[in-house]
């Protein structure tokens, strides 16, 4: 007898299932079964959700003499653009220019820094490799609220008070802790056996950050992305605390600014909050899958 003979499988008979079809049904059978109680919670978080930005919208178009008279889940009988008009004749778009030019660059230096020390932190072994690890670590229970008189200090020291760049320092600083964290955790998840498969073809240390970790870790680096964005833009004690003039003045500051300048006038306050709050979500809806692959941790696999 050959050993082609011996290999060859046994034949299965009409309708006979195989041990690999069985568990395959088994979990398209789960996956297919309703839950009403999933459901049920969706609708009513997608309502918790949805309606107090319905609420804003509708109140953002209602006039100012009608603002407190109305419901608020009753949409307006006469809807105008007024308020919108008001905020954007009222240095709004500074204030937009000056958030972006914060974030922008918040993000930059978190990227540069946090890529390069997370790579370090997952494939070197050396003391001083974990020690930096470990100390990034440490910043994640420092809060800002704990350091804002000495970052005073050594800013005015620096000749840096009452500028963008004294607002974008400390943000990345305090953005940098968990993204090292976010990195290292979706760095973890590449295999051993694609490093060495680019050792064994010559890549240098170099090569294989930008040509394998950075396009496995697409997930993660989304994730340090749109988190550190909204720390820069949802950010207020450092523009409270190192600015003064309207020169470097951002949303979140111009926003408090607005409630004293606008008075009572609730729909103008509402506008500005729409107005500031498109982008970052546009930011979001262009990289939402990458942003939920990262937090469930399987980074750009």
């Amino acid at each position: 007898m050959s050993h082609d003979t011996l290999r060859r499988p046994r034949p299965v008979k009409s309708g006979e299932q195989t041990p690999a079809d069985r568990p395959a049904r088994r979990r398209t059978h789960w996956s297919r079964r309703p839950n009403p109680l999933a459901g049920i919670g969706s609708v009513l978080w997608l309502a918790v959700v949805i309606v107090p930005i319905y609420a804003m919208i509708s109140a953002s178009l209602t006039r100012q003499d009608k603002a407190l008279g109305n419901n608020a889940l009753k949409p307006p009988t006469d809807p105008t653009l007024d308020n919108y008009d008001t905020v954007l004749h009222n240095g709004f778009g500074h204030l937009l220019l000056n958030t972006v030019i914060v974030a922008a660059a918040v993000v930059v230096i978190v990227l540069v820094l946090c890529v390069p020390l997370s790579y370090v932190a997952v494939r070197s072994r050396t003391f001083w490799a974990g020690s930096s690890f470990r100390l990034f670590l440490l910043g994640v229970a420092i809060p800002a609220q704990a350091v804002v008189v000495p970052l005073y200090l050594m800013i005015s020291k620096l000749n840096l008070y009452d500028s963008l760049i004294a607002v974008i320092l400390p943000t990345a600083a305090f953005a940098m802790p968990v993204s090292v964290l976010i990195l290292t955790g979706t760095m973890r998840d590449i295999s051993e056996e694609m490093y060495e498969a680019m050792a064994l073809d010559g890549a240098s240390t170099t090569r294989m950050l930008f040509q394998l970790v950075v396009p496995m870790t697409k997930g993660g680096i989304s994730t340090v992305v749109i988190y550190s964005a909204l720390q820069a833009w949802n950010g207020f004690l450092f523009p409270l605390i190192f600015t003064q003039s309207d020169g470097p003045r951002v949303l979140t500051l111009g926003l408090f600014n607005y409630v004293s300048q606008f008075g009572v006038n609730i729909p103008a306050l509402l506008a500005s909050v729409v107005l500031s709050g498109i982008p970052i979500f546009a930011v979001y809806l262009v990289a939402r899958r990458a942003l939920v692959n990262g937090l469930m941790g399987v980074g750009g696999k």
